[in-house]
């Protein structure tokens, strides 16, 4: 049976949260579970593709709503939650996929008039900013350049697996339905569901290369500390196991592409 679950988003707020802290600023602590070594997007294109906004600074709402576009942000005018934008007239409404409350950008033509930090329950003013750094409103982030060549790469690796003949009909007619929606979807939108499979084409990796995970995020001369190791250790290699072979039987079967391991 696929692995069907939806995302919990108070979870993907707090690991979104954690990346943002650990990219902004050296005095961070994150307390994590063991599952922090999953996949998690390339930490270099999800600071870069990030991007600042200050008071003054000259941009046109719609180069600003392209930007946020850009980034996985999805623009909703009716609800607005984290990861989500909406606009009324020359403001801005965001609330980044690590925030509670509202950013309110107010421009004046093309230049930005005001930033401050909404209470989204009441929409007092608790302060006002010179100064936001927007991340991406997800982590499996990409660059326009780097997409196209992943969807070729995919295309080149499904080609590969339906010429070998391993899979039977119905197996090879799944995989193929699959993988071509999700390159759709990667088209339209620039994400997936369960586009954590495609994270070796994404991010141009070798074969049975490492990913990027939460470590990737921290400096070089970061502190880990183990609780429970003798428990925790084990675990992190049942994990694994349990991980990957769940996925080769998902692969034999014609629900993913060999490179979802």
């Amino acid at each position: 049976i696929e692995k069907d679950a939806s995302i919990n988003p108070k979870i993907e707020m707090m690991r979104l949260a954690a990346t943002a802290s650990l990219l902004s600023h050296r005095d961070t602590i994150v307390v994590a579970s063991v599952s922090c070594i999953y996949s998690i997007g390339n930490p270099e294109n999800f600071q870069n593709m990030g991007f600042e906004l200050r008071t003054g600074q000259r941009i046109s709402r719609r180069e600003l709503m392209e930007k946020l576009v850009d980034i996985l942000f999805e623009r909703n005018d009716t609800e607005l939650m984290p990861g989500r934008f909406r606009v009324k007239g020359d403001t801005i409404d965001i609330i980044p996929g690590y925030f509670n409350d509202i950013i309110r950008i107010e421009l004046f033509g093309d230049e930005i008039d005001r930033i401050a930090e909404i209470e989204k329950a009441t929409g007092r003013v608790k302060e006002k900013l010179d100064y936001f750094y927007v991340y991406p409103a997800r982590h499996f982030v990409t660059p326009k350049e780097e997409i196209d060549a992943a969807i070729t790469s995919i295309r080149d690796e499904l080609g590969v697996v339906l010429d070998s003949g391993k899979l039977d009909d119905l197996g090879a007619h799944r995989l193929r339905q699959r993988t071509e929606y999700d390159i759709e979807m990667i088209e339209e939108t620039g994400s997936c569901k369960g586009i954590e499979n495609y994270s070796r084409h994404l991010a141009g990796r070798a074969p049975g290369s490492t990913p990027s995970t939460l470590q990737d995020y921290f400096p070089a001369d970061h502190l880990t500390i183990i609780d429970e190791s003798h428990a925790t250790v084990p675990q992190i290699g049942g994990m694994y196991e349990g991980d990957r072979s769940r996925k080769q039987v998902l692969i034999a079967h014609g629900f993913r592409l060999p490179s979802a391991l």
